[in-house]
């Protein structure tokens, strides 16, 4: 009889893989967390990790919104919306997120990642083709994958590419998915949408954009690069709680007619147990603040100004962000880890992102700008960056 590897074989060998990589990841528990200082042995470090682009994710509004909601509707929703598990107060996010996104309707998924993964496949099958930027999430991908259709990924915000493509594929297939991030999660650059609507029209294709990194830092009211204007052509708008929002959970904006099209057809909504209240009335206290306090949304967009020109004009780094995400490049995913432990050292919570999050060779430094930070610890963090380059 043949040998068979053993599974413990095959672990060990994948991770040993991974060490000599640079690409071995491991969890790193914080001792506590508060207002963009994290703490670790013992040691405070400014935190340039978090995705907490607002600093409300410990504001007393969220905390009291989670308390009334828990005490008036329990700890757990207790089912999926489609049994018990469907209570008011998912309606009322739902609503206050279509207000603020300017579609008719709102749909609530346990997170950013049951949102794509179960939008997508709904939305497209095997007679279907689908269009995806090549540094869309990872979500999106396994979305895209998941819906069996043709699927094509044009060159980052190429479009150029994407309407070749178009030219070339559309007119086979039966329905026609173009899918793109309008804030990017690793580059932060900008998605170029009043160009992409055009396309959509021309070639009478869906068009969904995740606007996870967008909501809450871009717009007038915090609802995201795509306009109210631009909305209505937008057949599909996803968002995050969890990341500007200092929630948790994801939502889409859009019509009436596809929220009941998504309910009936999107298998991780169908098969999944609604948001705990507590999590939901956090979420609502969110949507408020984005009206009441836009100083945060201002702060943000100043210091990560600040930054960009820093970096690209003192030090020649020439970073590709447009937004609140500032990625240093590196290259090497073993020195990325080595700047990333030097920034630690001096005071500074980063991490080194490498493959597969993004492409060979593109390993760096993901910055994220909050409004915990101070213009002192933007200066500082350069200092440091400047010493450990």
């Amino acid at each position: 009889m043949d040998s068979f590897e053993s599974i413990t074989d095959f672990i060990n060998s994948e991770l040993r893989f991974q060490d000599e990589a640079g690409l071995l990841r491991s969890l790193f528990p914080l001792e506590g967390s508060q207002r963009g200082v994290v703490k670790t042995n013992g040691k405070p470090l400014v935190d340039f990790s978090s995705n907490d682009y607002l600093g409300i994710a410990d504001h007393p509004a969220l905390i009291e919104g989670a308390k009334k909601a828990m005490e008036k509707w329990g700890a757990g929703a207790r089912a999926s919306r489609l049994m018990s598990g469907d209570l008011e107060i998912h309606h009322s996010l739902e609503s206050a997120i279509a207000i603020l996104k300017g579609k008719e309707a709102g749909l609530l998924f346990g997170s950013g990642y049951l949102a794509n993964t179960g939008i997508i496949p709904a939305l497209c099958g095997r007679n279907d083709v689908i269009y995806s930027d090549r540094l869309n999430h990872a979500s999106i991908v396994d979305g895209v994958l998941l819906s069996r259709a043709r699927f094509f990924r044009f060159r980052h915000n190429d479009l150029n590419h994407l309407e070749d493509l178009l030219k070339s594929h559309r007119s086979q297939y039966r329905r026609a998915l173009i899918v793109i991030e309008s804030v990017y999660s690793m580059d932060g650059d900008l998605a170029l949408v009043s160009e992409i609507l055009e396309l959509k029209g021309r070639y009478g294709a869906i068009l969904m954009i995740d606007e996870a990194h967008a909501t809450g830092v871009f717009g007038a009211k915090g609802e995201g690069i795509v306009s109210q204007a631009e909305a209505e052509a937008v057949d599909v708008i996803l968002g995050t709680f969890g990341k500007a929002m200092g929630g948790y959970g994801a939502f889409v904006a859009l019509s009436n007619q596809m929220r009941q099209f998504l309910l009936n057809r999107a298998r991780t909504f169908i098969f999944s147990t609604a948001l705990p209240p507590a999590i939901i009335g956090a979420n609502l206290a969110a949507v408020k603040l984005l009206e009441e306090e836009p100083e945060r949304r201002s702060r943000v967009c100043e210091l990560a100004s600040e930054l960009r020109r820093a970096l690209n004009e003192d030090m020649g780094l020439n970073t590709p962000s447009e937004s609140q995400i500032v990625p240093v490049m590196v290259g090497d995913s073993r020195s990325a880890l080595s700047l990333a432990e030097s920034l630690r050292d001096a005071g500074f919570f980063v991490k080194a992102i490498r493959p597969p999050t993004v492409p060979e060779s593109t390993a760096r430094i993901r910055l994220s700008v909050t409004a915990n930070h101070s213009l002192k610890d933007v200066r500082q963090l350069l200092e440091a960056l400047s010493d450990g380059i």
